[in-house]
């Protein structure tokens, strides 16, 4: 990858051996690897290291997740947060695995709306609960800082499975506690 930022930096009219590039193209090499990291990392392994067997039927809201990832179409980050919420039916998740979920599939060349549906589909998958459901808001570099240059737009995306797409009422409830701040 060192080889195609030098050649970038070429192609953009510039002096890879000047002074404050000499290193440019291995730092970027190695940020990208750091930014693209979820290509290595298998979902499935990561969550069956701490799916737990409890009597719990109640709904699990892990709100206000960080996520930073690269849209696949510009190569430009967009970011903001996920909000991930399940109603176990045996097996419960470490609530850190949830974040690290999030971060493996936005640490890939994405869209959000396929991001909102991995995250969810995986939940469902390895855990198999009543339901799951995620919300993401993210802001978008392709969309901020170049084409329209809108700069307070938000995409805000959701994957709702089982009881959160079938019941009203729990799709609703998961909705009121993801927007539901602990200051109001």
């Amino acid at each position: 990858m060192q080889e195609f930022f030098r050649k970038m930096l070429v192609a953009m009219g510039e002096d890879p051996d000047r002074e404050g590039l000499r290193a440019t193209p291995k730092r970027a090499a190695s940020a990208w690897s750091y930014l693209t990291r979820g290509y290595q990392q298998d979902p499935t392994a990561l969550l069956k290291s701490a799916v737990f067997e409890v009597e719990a039927n109640h709904m699990v809201i892990v709100r206000d997740i960080e996520i930073y990832s690269l849209c696949e179409h510009h190569l430009l980050p967009f970011f903001g947060v996920c909000h991930v919420g399940y109603i176990p039916r045996g097996k419960i998740i470490g609530v850190s695995k949830i974040a690290r979920l999030a971060d493996l599939f936005a640490r890939r060349l994405q869209v959000q709306e396929r991001l909102t549906n991995q995250i969810a589909r995986t939940l469902m998958d390895t855990l198999q609960p009543e339901g799951v459901g995620v919300i993401i808001e993210a802001q978008h570099l392709c969309m901020m800082m170049r084409g329209v240059e809108k700069q307070n737009s938000r995409m805000v995306t959701s994957a709702m499975l089982g009881s959160f797409h079938d019941s009203v009422a729990t799709r609703n409830e998961f909705l009121h506690l993801s927007r539901h701040r602990s200051s109001e």
